[in-house]
């Protein structure tokens, strides 16, 4: 089974725990786009909060009702995918740069499940560069200050992410810096010294958010707790 095939039957499986009259997170990425899809087949009476605008605009052609985060009380489920999957169900997110807007989600939420391919669960986060949300406005003296964070982990510094057309911007307005590691030993250490960081908005270490993980794999879907 390809990659592919996984995350779409992951993405299945997890339409499935959606019921008529819930409202909805829905994820970023290649993954979440089959939840999605999967989804709007089930035609429920749902509402669904976007994390990204590309997420926003896919929901709008397959006619799923949308409102906003502010909009809505609580989200009853969100659904999400990953970058790495880890002990504990930590996690890696952030790798199509709607990071800041999927964690608001996700907090918002009574319960949260992460969708992935087989090759997503790893023994321990960090292989996958961690992404770390900055505002714009003096982002160069933010990443030195990130690289002092990084020297005191033992790790090396970030990287400013570019595409084809420049600096990556997110729906928020913000840039991203890639923190290569390798392992990331101390995850939670880590997340709170990145906090504290003029600057920094958010990074992609969702640690103790998710309920459960579906992931896809060439035996069919396996589900995990924390």
């Amino acid at each position: 089974m390809s990659a592919d095939d996984q995350k779409r039957i992951s993405g299945e499986a997890a339409a499935q725990l959606v019921e008529a009259g819930m409202v909805v997170g829905l994820g970023t990425g290649s993954t979440a786009a089959w939840f999605v899809k999967a989804l709007a087949a089930r035609q429920l009476d749902i509402r669904g909060v976007p994390t990204s605008e590309a997420t926003a605009n896919l929901a709008r052609e397959l006619g799923i009702p949308l409102a906003a985060l502010d909009d809505v009380k609580s989200i009853d489920l969100t659904v999400d995918g990953a970058d790495e999957v880890g002990p504990g169900l930590s996690l890696i997110k952030g790798g199509g740069a709607a990071l800041l807007r999927e964690k608001l989600v996700w907090e918002a939420s009574k319960r949260c499940v992460v969708i992935a391919d087989a090759a997503k669960k790893v023994d321990a986060l960090g292989k996958f560069p961690l992404p770390i949300e900055v505002v714009r406005f003096g982002h160069v003296h933010t990443g030195h200050r990130l690289a002092d964070i990084a020297a005191e982990f033992d790790l090396l510094p970030p990287r400013l992410r570019m595409a084809d057309r420049g600096i990556v911007v997110t729906d928020g307005g913000n840039v991203i810096y890639d923190l290569p590691s390798g392992v990331i030993a101390e995850p939670a250490a880590l997340g709170a010294a990145l906090k504290t960081v003029t600057g920094v908005v958010d990074h992609g270490l969702f640690l103790d958010l998710a309920d459960e993980a579906l992931l896809g794999t060439d035996q069919g879907v396996v589900k995990l707790v924390p």
